[in-house]
């Protein structure tokens, strides 16, 4: 008992600390001048949280099943909890992990900015929305922790607060995030007009009709039309969050934000904080709606309308990073072909496009914050983010150089590095589905990849340098020791990606795709309160 009490205390600790860490980092500042504390201070918050989420990762993975926390003692559907299964252990622990090297990462790369207390609060209070969007089992909650996402990943960007480049990219990023957590408000309305409760496995209960005396009881049955309402609902949510996962055409907020932002925030975001949105989808139209034969018809339509939006995405933002100057907009657009990769898969439908969309979403998270990390060695040391003035730093900078190859080429999906591996399921499950002729999105999108990367590192490598780089020498250690490790997972997670698919991505969609799993987890928690 005293075990399961403490699993059960992790996760709840694992979304609070960092917003209890974040609320208190301001005050400690006041005190404490030091910045060498409040770099410590994060470091060590963003390292125990780490082990926190792999703790909770550990135990779902060992159960078997879905872990609860009922907060205030309340179980599922009186009171709000968190319902943590394999998928969510998994992109907590994505999340956390990332989120510490960012943090390391960032004490060189802000050495000369002012504020960064302020910087640091706001990192902590970005991981704690993250964390508790993967692993909240209500519906309004996920709204709340997506606000908190949102807010600290607005004032990330509008960090450099002197620069009006990222004042602007702050507000329209601020406006049409509000727009879209506001779509998805309204999409609760709904939810519980129709159901009665914002509950997710209360929610798949009532929509696969198989409600029990004690859910009834508790919330009573649907007092709407399930499938209008359901068609309702999820028209409205999925638009929020493809606005959130920054997919076609709801991408606009994107190249812009990324560029203006702090290098390790652009990392945050195109890692991490559009993964929210594409968690938020799978989670909504495989889990709490894909399950249930009655809503069969609308989930198949949702299907193919994220089918053509993951083709689109890939499409027009492949073509748009092949003409692009700007580094750090380049790679920004490539988050958003990628992002289309992953709803292809999710749009499939089938067991076998969901494993490919969460494990390119893994692979995605940390190539994309590899190739943003060493983008940004090269942005610290030339003070530019133009691609041609950056014109032969990397002779310098070799090791830098190379790990900025290994991502560039892990994304095109080069064998045997991890994005090749992601791909190659996707185009399986393509053919497999009876779509073997998109497989030429793939193709084409990964050659038009290509081509922009070749860009970047024909300038920083092979063009002769525009200015005296003489005095230049490989990055500091707290940039380089992330950019290894970040590498190094790269070619890991390609070469096991055997044992991976088995052992992990394929056990992940089962559990995803197990909402009568999820049911009966919550059904066991109320009826134990009931039952006292």
């Amino acid at each position: 008992m005293y075990m399961v009490n403490m699993v059960e205390n992790f996760l709840a600790l694992t979304p609070s600390l960092p917003i209890i860490l974040a609320f208190a980092l301001p005050l400690i500042s006041l005190v404490v001048k030091s910045r060498r504390v409040w770099e410590s201070y994060t470091i060590t918050a963003s390292f125990i949280i780490l082990l926190l989420a792999l703790t909770n990762f550990m135990r779902v993975y060992e159960v078997g099943k879905p872990l609860i926390y009922k907060f205030g003692g309340w179980p599922p559907p009186i009171g709000i909890v968190y319902e943590v299964d394999l998928l969510g252990a998994l992109m907590g622990l994505l999340v956390a992990s990332i989120m510490f090297l960012i943090a390391i990462y960032s004490v060189k790369y802000l050495e000369h900015a002012h504020g960064v207390e302020w910087y640091y609060t706001l990192l902590l209070g970005v991981e704690a929305g993250m964390l508790g969007c993967v692993y909240t089992g209500d519906a309004f909650n996920l709204f709340v922790m997506l606000e908190v996402t949102s807010v600290a990943a607005y004032g990330l960007v509008a960090f450099y607060r002197s620069n009006k480049e990222a004042i602007e990219a702050a507000l329209k990023y601020a406006i049409v995030g509000s727009i879209a957590t506001t779509v998805y408000f309204i999409s609760l309305a709904f939810l519980y007009g129709t159901y009665g409760t914002l509950n997710m496995a209360d929610i798949i209960a009532k929509s696969k009709l198989m409600v029990s005396p004690e859910l009834a009881l508790i919330s009573g049955i649907p007092v709407a039309n399930i499938i209008i309402g359901a068609a309702i609902i999820l028209a409205l949510a999925i638009w929020a969050f493809t606005v959130k996962a920054a997919a076609f055409p709801n991408h606009f907020w994107l190249p812009d934000a990324h560029p203006a932002a702090p290098t390790p925030i652009s990392a945050v975001l195109s890692g991490l904080v559009v993964k929210v949105g594409v968690y938020a989808v799978i989670r909504f139209s495989f889990t709490i709606f894909g399950g249930a034969e009655l809503l069969s018809n609308v989930i198949s339509v949702l299907y193919i309308v994220l089918l053509i939006l993951g083709i689109f995405s890939a499409f027009v933002a492949s073509m748009l990073m092949v003409v692009q100057t700007d580094i750090k907009r380049l790679i920004a657009y490539s988050t958003v072909m990628h992002i289309g990769l992953i709803f292809m898969g999710i749009g499939l439908g089938t067991p076998l496009g969901l494993a490919a969309a969460i494990y390119h979403t893994i692979n995605h998270a940390v190539a994309k914050a590899l190739l943003f990390l060493a983008a940004g060695v090269f942005i610290y040391t030339a003070k530019t983010r133009n691609i041609d003035e950056l014109a032969g730093i990397g002779r310098y900078m070799p090791l830098s150089t190379f790990t900025f190859i290994i991502a560039a080429l892990a994304l095109v999906g080069i064998p045997p590095l991890n994005g090749f591996m992601s791909k190659l399921t996707l185009y399986y499950a393509l053919i497999d589905a009876g779509l073997a002729p998109l497989v030429v999105v793939i193709i084409v999108t990964s050659a038009l990849a290509l081509l922009a990367y070749v860009k970047i590192v024909y300038s920083v490598w092979l063009k002769a340098p525009l200015r005296d780089y003489s005095d230049v020498k490989e990055a500091h250690p707290l940039m380089l020791v992330p950019l290894l490790i970040l590498a190094l997972t790269c070619i890991v997670l390609g070469v096991t990606a055997p044992l991976l698919m088995d052992k992990l991505i394929m056990p992940t969609v089962k559990a995803t795709l197990n909402s009568d799993l999820y049911v009966k987890v919550a059904l066991e928690a109320l009826r134990k309160f009931l039952s006292s």
